[in-house]
């Protein structure tokens, strides 16, 4: 998504090395990956995602990351609107994740064209489009709050970190006003993605610090 901003820390090169450690053989014996990183909003999927990208880099792999915000059905100013007009909006229905499952696939089995996805353009409140090109990939990661949900996966990885534990960092984003209504969401989120945590492969704690707020 174009706007966004990651702050990267120790944290999450730490939890990257750990989806790496439960990937690299497979990675070095020359098996293209799909890996996803799920968690709640403000649980560091992005930059997690970003920090493996890299770690396969340094492999002498090529990687690339797919984020589910650009899978949204709406802009984010505009499904936030669409939110407040109704909040059962909430959800996995909010996100096209059929159709980020059919790229995810289709770049697992050697897709061979062009590939058009979704970009969305935060500042801009639109989505426009963007083609990634059909070089071989090693390793496809898609990072998202539902990602857990991708069937096309070969390991999933959750952040096991709640909206409460996050607030700092959330704030540090600055994406999103601190509002009443967005805790509203952030709880119904937490209860649909927390119940994705047994779908995981590789659980990566929260930081040490944040354990007795959850």
């Amino acid at each position: 998504m174009i706007g966004d901003r990651l702050v990267i820390t120790d944290y999450h090169r730490s939890g990257a090395a750990q989806i790496m450690d439960a990937i690299r053989a497979r990675l070095e014996a020359g098996q293209r990956l799909i890996v996803t990183v799920a968690g709640e909003s403000g649980s560091g999927k992005s930059e997690i995602g970003h920090c493996l990208a890299e770690l396969a880099v340094g492999m002498g792999k090529k990687a690339f990351v797919f984020g589910q915000d650009d899978y949204f059905r709406l802009p984010p100013k505009s499904n936030h609107q669409r939110r407040l007009e109704g909040i059962a909006w909430v959800g996995p229905g909010e996100v096209r994740l059929d159709l980020l499952d059919e790229h995810m696939a289709a770049l697992r089995d050697g897709l061979d064209a062009p590939l058009t996805k979704p970009l969305v353009f935060f500042d801009e409140d639109r989505i426009g489009e963007e083609q990634v090109a059909p070089e071989r990939f090693d390793l496809v990661i898609a990072e998202g709050t539902y990602t857990s949900l991708l069937d096309s996966a070969d390991l999933h990885a959750f952040i096991d970190r709640n909206y409460r534990q996050t607030k700092k960092n959330r704030l540090r984003r600055a994406r999103d006003p601190a509002t009443e209504f967005l805790e509203r969401v952030l709880e119904i989120e937490h209860q649909i993605i927390s119940a994705h945590k047994a779908r995981a492969d590789v659980i990566i704690e929260a930081p040490p610090e944040e354990r007795e707020l959850g």
